[in-house]
């Protein structure tokens, strides 16, 4: 199947340190390309894949000082895969909303997976006007503002098996990994871990638009069980999660997938999850991790989590989020969409 893969340009594929979707999209791109299919990536220039590589910019635009409007490298892409459109039998967009004006226009077989939240209030007219495109979740809870999208399915994120490998848990220390924002509860880990008697090292970046929420809270890092070390990249991530007696994951919005709970997993390590989200559809409670509504169960359950089994956590990860199955179900995804996919590369293809 030929398959043009559409990435945002935000990072680049995989990313160079913190970045969820562009992550996914190079997982997927790579296990499509070793099950023999014919991939395209439209995504920055600064991207490493195995697919034939199509940039929009020189390098990922978080990146980048000199860029001063992300907006125009995503149209100047766009416009590309539309010039392209002929050679493939399904896109699949991991964007926001600038396609859509463009894909209902064509009969071409495309799917756009939804990486965000969907709770947000100019979300809901938005997708009334575009409530005929194909789209699929990554997670059944993300669906639960917009039942009435046309839903093609879920699929779940996966990793490589091979990306992280089991670590031991010997650095005696919990893991806090991902942004620091509101939503994502690092004030909730740091009182877990001063209630606890437990040392919580914070892997984190700081965008600017919360950096004023960080300045308020960083007191709380003063206290000397707590070691902030910013943002981290893929390198640094096994030993990281591997090290760590426990991932916290203590959210406090509907977190739509959370990736890093299952590169947790991957290394093994158990996850203290709030009930937010997707949470409930990644963990295997008692197996991979943990549940809890308030601080207080995240307290009460730390000796229950930390008995988790190791290995099973591992295995836990194997069955259920290698990217072999993200990429599995996603085929099924095309081959519902594309009854272009058994013709000729040079068979028209219908623009309004």
């Amino acid at each position: 199947m030929r398959i043009a893969q559409i990435s945002p340009l935000h990072e680049a594929v995989p990313p160079k340190l913190y970045g969820g979707t562009e992550r996914v999209v190079s997982y997927l791109t790579e296990e499509l390309v070793a099950l023999g299919h014919d991939v395209t990536l439209f995504a920055s220039g600064d991207s490493v894949t195995s697919a034939r590589l199509v940039p929009a910019c020189q390098r990922a635009l978080r990146l980048d000082a000199d860029c001063q409007d992300r907006v125009l490298y995503h149209l100047m892409q766009l416009d590309t895969v539309l010039e392209r459109h002929h050679e493939f039998d399904v896109i699949h967009f991991h964007g926001d909303t600038l396609h859509y004006p463009f894909i209902r226009r064509t009969t071409l077989p495309v799917l756009t997976t939804l990486h965000g939240r969907l709770d947000l209030p100019d979300l809901e007219p938005f997708y009334r006007h575009f409530a005929d495109i194909s789209v699929s979740s990554i997670s059944n809870d993300q669906r639960r503002p917009l039942p009435w999208l046309n839903w093609r399915g879920t699929v779940l994120h996966g990793l490589p098996r091979n990306l992280l490998s089991r670590g031991g848990g010997r650095g005696g220390y919990l893991a806090f990994l991902g942004r620091i924002s509101p939503e994502k509860g690092v004030e909730r880990a740091i009182e877990i871990a001063s209630r606890t008697g437990l040392p919580l090292k914070v892997a984190a970046k700081v965008d600017a638009v919360d950096q004023d929420y960080f300045d308020s809270i960083r007191p709380l890092f003063d206290n000397p069980l707590v070691e902030f070390i910013g943002e981290i990249g893929e390198k640094e991530k096994n030993a990281f999660l591997g090290e760590a007696l426990a991932l916290i994951f203590p959210i406090d919005w509907p977190e739509p997938f959370g990736l890093v709970m299952i590169e947790a997993m991957a290394c093994g390590t158990p996850v203290l999850a709030f009930r937010r989200g997707s949470v409930p559809e990644v963990i295997d409670e008692n197996v991979s991790g943990c549940i809890v509504d308030t601080v207080d169960q995240a307290v009460k359950a730390m000796d229950r989590l930390l008995a988790l089994d190791r290995m099973r956590c591992r295995a836990t990860f194997e069955g259920r989020f290698s990217a072999t199955r993200m990429a599995s179900d996603y085929l099924d995804l095309y081959r519902q969409l594309s009854p272009l996919a058994t013709q000729s590369a040079l068979d028209p293809v219908d623009w309004e």
